[in-house]
């Protein structure tokens, strides 16, 4: 049986959440036709994702306990559970496509693009600190040497992990390439 946790992380969310700003103002609407602020509309995004992952997790026979989140501008799930190596694939490659067909179920129910980010046991997050420091020792060697440097085929979630990393260091950074072989290049400042 899952359990469902809803957290909203109040710090990374819209510093004046309970007031209706017209930037943060959706088409979206909720009971009665009153529109939905955007943080009450990314806690949507995260109830319908859970929603169709628990279903999922029930016809594949899988327990997981689904904790939701708000961070910053998207909604967040994080599957977590015993052993759910499954769910995450080579590579996190059937993560990347579960995170998608999430993202559809959300876009089916609310009709508007979601960004919303999946996790399973915490593979994007040790992910996130493997890049990190991928980076941070990429952008010393930039740094050192004054070239660019060319970094390994990466998923868009890595790419964007390292160009945020790259960005907060003063340098920049683009990716180059057609997907499979689409990378990060770091360039001297």
């Amino acid at each position: 049986m899952q359990t469902q946790e809803i957290h909203v992380n109040e710090q990374t969310t819209h510093p004046a959440a309970d007031e209706t700003h017209p930037d943060d103002v959706a088409d979206n609407q909720g009971a009665g036709g009153a529109r939905l602020s955007k943080l009450e509309r990314l806690e949507r995004e995260g109830d319908i994702a859970a929603d169709y992952l628990e279903e999922l997790l029930d016809i594949a026979d899988l327990d997981g306990d689904l904790d939701m989140d708000v961070e910053g501008d998207r909604a967040s799930v994080q599957i977590g559970g015993a052993d759910l190596s499954q769910l995450v694939g080579r590579n996190g490659e059937v993560l990347e496509a579960l995170q998608e067909l999430t993202r559809l179920a959300v876009y089916r129910e609310t009709g508007e693009r979601s960004r919303l980010m999946l996790d399973v046991s915490g593979h994007r997050a040790q992910q996130r600190t493997r890049l990190v420091a991928l980076a941070e020792k990429s952008i010393a060697e930039v740094k050192a040497t004054g070239e660019s440097l060319s970094l390994e085929p990466m998923s868009a979630f890595e790419r964007k992990v390292v160009h945020d990393v790259v960005a907060a260091a003063g340098l920049s950074s683009e990716s180059e390439g057609a997907e499979p072989k689409r990378h990060v290049v770091i360039l001297p400042a």
